[in-house]
Parts: structure tokens; sequence; C-alpha cells
């Protein structure tokens, strides 16, 4: 389960807790920094890294619900693995509606542990993964002309190139041009890849 470049945040203010938890996750080459409280996890939490969070729900000050919602205001998505001392269902039942990964009950089995974070930590390297293919297909985007953009809505639409030239008020020849263009610049080697790609960026899902 080693992996150089994941973190695994631990919130929880028994310091017993984070020491056992901290080492169990080392112990299995997984990285762990340990936090008091949630305002200092929200204080030092830096979201560049592949991560997850392991979150105990009751806490004095802001719990792990309230700090659940205070990283979803500020749009960070990182995979939330609750943990309570209280086995408390309906609690459970709240934080997977709102979007935790996982929840576990104290004291923790340590497979059940180590297997919830694997979980997470996958989860946040595809989520990153698509967030980086989506920001790259947005920059190809950003690249194509006006007229580049209408004619790609129309090659993911399905029209034949004489369909969108007589929509478009141009000649078929030109739209032939444009489309190789687009073709060129969304880095596409087909239509089918066009589509796909265009789709990703919410064009033609309508």
């Amino acid at each position: 389960m080693s992996d150089a470049q994941a973190m695994v945040f631990i919130v929880d203010d028994d310091p017993a807790v984070l020491k056992s938890l901290a080492r169990l996750l080392r112990a299995a080459g997984v990285k762990a920094a340990t936090f008091g409280s949630s305002e200092e996890f929200l204080e030092r939490f830096d979201p560049a890294a592949p991560a997850c969070l392991v979150l105990d729900i009751a806490m004095p000050g802001l719990n792990g619900m309230a700090l659940q919602e205070a990283l979803k205001a500020k749009g960070f998505t990182i995979p939330i693995i609750f943990l309570t001392g209280q086995g408390d269902i309906p609690t459970s039942v709240q934080a997977m509606k709102r979007g935790a990964q996982d929840f576990l009950t104290k004291p923790v089995n340590a497979d059940d542990l180590l297997a919830a974070v694997s979980a997470a930590l996958d989860k946040d390297r595809g989520s990153r993964r698509a967030r980086a293919e989506l920001d790259d297909i947005l920059e190809r985007l950003a690249t194509l002309t006006p007229r580049e953009r209408e004619v790609l809505e129309h090659v993911v639409a399905g029209q034949l190139n004489k369909q969108t030239a007589a929509d478009l008020g141009t000649v078929e020849k030109t739209i032939k041009v444009h489309r190789a263009r687009v073709m060129e610049k969304m880095k596409a080697q087909s239509v089918a890849e066009l589509v796909r790609l265009a789709g990703r960026a919410g064009i033609g899902t309508k």
C-alpha cells in the first residue's frame, strides 16, 4: 500500500488515537499527519498532494460534520473517513449522504482502516486525474476561434459538412478547413474522440 506521494490527514482530539493511527498507517508505508482539532487542520491543510482525511465525529469546537461542510464550502473534495466512538447510525447515514467515503467505529480495526484508506486514496487519485484531463480539454477549447467552436458544436451534433455549411451560411469547403483545424487543435484522432472530448467539457450533452 506504499505511496510516496499520498498523505493521510488524521483529525482527532484524543492524542492517543492520533498516535496509534499514525503509527499504523506509517507502518503500512503511508505518510500521515496528525491534527488535534478541526481548526488546526484548516489552518495547515495543503490540498496539493493525493490525500484522504480520517476524521473524528465528536470534537470540541468545530466537530467532524462541521469540518466536512467547511471543506465543501471551500471547494475541497478530499475523501473523508469518519470515526466515531458512539456507533451512531443516523449520524453515519447523514455523513454518507453528504459525501463521506466511509464510516468506522472506534476502536478501529486495523485491516478495516487500511482498506478504507486505500479506497479513499484511489478515489482521490482518480478525481485528480479526471480534473487534470478536464483542464487540458478546456485549454484546447480555448484555442478555438468562435467559428471553429460553432463547427465543433455542429460536428458533435452529428451534422455533415454540407449541413453545417448551410446552417452557418458558408460553403462546404470552408467547413472542411475549419473542421480539420478543430481536430488538430483538440488533438483528436477521430470524430468519436472529438465527441468524447467535447462531452467531457459539457458540449453536446444537453
